[in-house]
């Protein structure tokens, strides 16, 4: 399968590449110019697009999409609705006018469930429209929103739905094996969910 990732030299991302990698498929990375490409794995293509400016066409000759990408926490609301809502929701709308018919979003705990406080307010908007927005896109979606991100591998154990620690834990690389499955797994499909990492 040729996958289409956004994010694909980020922190989950770049797992999951290489995971997708690893287990024959192709897949894309959705890159700027002034990305650094060196640790994506052998076979990955490149195809060049900024989020906060996509051009169309960024989905042609791919069979899936996904979008790991985030605008990092070091950055303003004006960033956070650039790539994580609008860039978010472009990226949606280019898909479904391609042959691509599969989309998956990582999210974040809670998304679904405005309206939102605190600090991460605005952030959980912005996810949260750039879900609603891919659930109503007409394509098949899966939307995995972890409990809080460690840079762990993870050993793949795993518990999915409403019934995660919300306090909890989420390797970056049980994620990304996720998002994987996500790509081939019929039970996944058309699912909003939450996720952890089961202590060994």
């Amino acid at each position: 399968m040729k996958v289409l990732i956004a994010g694909a030299t980020g922190h989950t991302g770049l797992r999951l590449t290489r995971q997708l990698a690893e287990a024959g498929h192709t897949p894309v990375a959705l890159v700027r110019e002034s990305s650094d490409t060196s640790s994506l794995p052998e076979g990955t293509e490149l195809r060049q697009g900024d989020l906060t400016d996509l051009q169309g066409g960024e989905c042609d000759g791919v069979e899936a999409v996904v979008f790991a990408a985030g605008s990092g926490s070091s950055t303003g609301p004006d960033m956070t609705d650039k790539v994580d809502r609008d860039g978010a929701k472009r990226l949606v709308d280019i898909a479904a006018k391609s042959d691509a018919d599969k989309f998956i979003m990582l999210s974040a705990v809670g998304a679904g469930n405005p309206p939102f406080e605190g600090d991460l307010a605005h952030y959980m908007d912005a996810k949260h429209e750039a879900d609603e927005h891919l659930m109503a896109s007409g394509l098949t979606y899966t939307i995995v929103r972890p409990v809080a991100l460690t840079q762990e591998d993870g050993d793949r154990k795993v518990r999915l739905g409403d019934d995660v620690d919300v306090e909890g834990k989420a390797a970056r690389g049980d994620v990304a094996a996720i998002m994987a499955q996500a790509l081939v797994d019929p039970r996944l499909e058309n699912r909003a969910f939450h996720m952890e990492s089961l202590a060994a």
